[in-house]
């Protein structure tokens, strides 16, 4: 699995520079994404291609072959074979490179081109839409910004090492007019994305940057390791299943003296078929007692935190509990969802998202609905009465299979979700109060 660190951020804040540093310090591959485009742009004026000659970039994006190579630590750029790692830093592609990396059918091109470079590596990238298009799902985003006079003075001192001859102002202009094409860009426009870290570097040393980076890689690092503990599945063997049989008994039996259990209707919970089961969220108690006195397996969701304590990490992974990360997109929890649902498993959640949700008037989530659109399974509602208080009675009552293949091609896809939650939680709540 891959590790992804990218830099979103106007020109000149040192994104490249932050790039090479961290490249080295983490071993990772940097790969210059402005670089791809400054080829595009070398080729087209190579060419005589126009920005509105959709046919001749057509032409020319067939054909055009870009390549990064490392030679002696260096990185450098190969244009259909040649070198030019300088040229493309030349006063006239700088000139040309906002308009042309603007055109939809190159950036389009030169995404596929980028993720290809990155497929399958550990690797750090730096450019405009990066964290926004190319790898919305990094593991580090960083928006690296700076004002423009401070820019322009890094962005001339550093032409003048290379020996591009502009001026100060000429530099100035150059940055200001980048800045408003890449803000404006219909396609890929310079924004801030969900998740980045915006760092001002306007009155910070490269080496206080490097280290406010660091400290962010680093972070992400030591959670990716506790992570892959926690969606580690433990293998299914014969010792597992007796252990979780042992335990499911035992708190079964618990269930039934101490809460005086009892469940009502559960011939409507299929045995032989995928399956989402629903119910209203009480307390710490009800999750276990759906999962302990259910005659079938049920695999619940439950919150990330519960995998922090060693006992409660154990039982989870032993009763095969799948770990999501509430407040966000979890999307390796509902890729494990689904597995499940395709591999003929009940999945157990509550819409609700937190204990008592309805009562403190939080969101109902539509992760059940959009489950059983997407793997095509019906959803069990059940309705948990009673308080869980010890030698009072619990009853869990099982509702009607809920079929939601009648949403398929109705309405949009927002309508059917909506739709589908809504009949989801008015079941549990009719079911929350049905008499015996």
């Amino acid at each position: 699995m891959s590790f992804i660190v990218a830099i979103d951020g106007p020109a000149g804040t040192g994104k490249g520079t932050m790039a090479e540093r961290l490249a080295k310090k983490y071993n990772l591959v940097n790969i210059d994404t402005g670089a791809t485009y400054r080829c595009v742009t070398l080729e087209m004026l190579n060419k005589h291609i126009g920005l509105d000659d959709e046919e001749a970039i057509a032409e020319m994006l067939k054909n055009i072959k870009i390549e990064m190579v490392n030679e002696d630590g260096k990185q450098k750029f190969l244009l259909n074979g040649k070198d030019v790692t300088t040229e493309i830093r030349s006063k006239e592609v700088s000139g040309n490179v906002s308009p042309v990396s603007s055109i939809k059918q190159i950036r389009v091109a030169m995404a596929g081109l980028q993720r290809k470079m990155a497929q399958g590596k550990d690797v750090i990238m730096e450019g405009r839409d990066i964290c926004t298009v190319i790898f919305p799902t990094a593991d580090v985003k960083i928006y690296l910004d700076a004002d423009a006079e401070e820019r322009a003075k890094r962005r001339f001192k550093q032409n003048q090492e290379k020996g591009i001859e502009m001026s100060y102002e000429e530099v100035l202009a150059s940055i200001k007019a980048r800045d408003k094409n890449d803000m404006e860009k219909e396609i890929g426009a310079l924004k801030i994305a969900p998740g980045a870290t915006v760092i001002d570097s306007t009155n910070m040393t490269i080496d206080q940057v490097e280290k406010a980076i660091s400290k962010i890689i680093d972070k992400r690092k030591k959670e990716i390791k506790k992570e892959k503990k926690i969606y580690w599945e433990r293998p299914e063997t014969p010792w597992k299943k007796g252990v979780r049989a042992t335990i499911k008994a035992i708190l079964h039996a618990f269930y039934k003296i101490v809460f005086r259990l009892e469940k009502v209707d559960e011939e409507n919970l299929p045995m032989d078929e995928p399956v989402i089961i629903c119910a209203n969220h009480l307390n710490y108690w009800d999750a276990t007692g759906l999962v302990v006195c259910s005659k079938r397996v049920i695999r619940f969701i439950g919150k990330e935190d519960l995998f922090n304590h060693a006992f409660l990490n154990w039982i989870a992974h032993v009763f095969n509990v799948i770990p999501i990360k509430r407040g966000q997109r979890d999307l390796e929890a509902m890729k494990r969802c689904l597995k499940a649902l395709k591999n003929g498993e009940a999945i157990g959640l509550f819409p609700e998202g937190t204990r008592k949700g309805l009562e403190k008037g939080a969101k109902v989530q539509n992760g059940a609905a959009y489950m059983a659109l997407k793997a095509k399974v019906k959803v069990v509602p059940v309705g948990i009465q009673g308080t869980f208080k010890p030698f009072t009675k619990v009853r869990l009552v099982y509702g009607k299979p809920l079929d939601f293949s009648k949403y398929d091609a109705k309405n949009p896809e927002k309508d059917n979700l909506e739709q589908a939650t809504k009949e989801i939680m008015d079941n549990i709540i009719m079911l929350t109060k049905k008499e015996k």
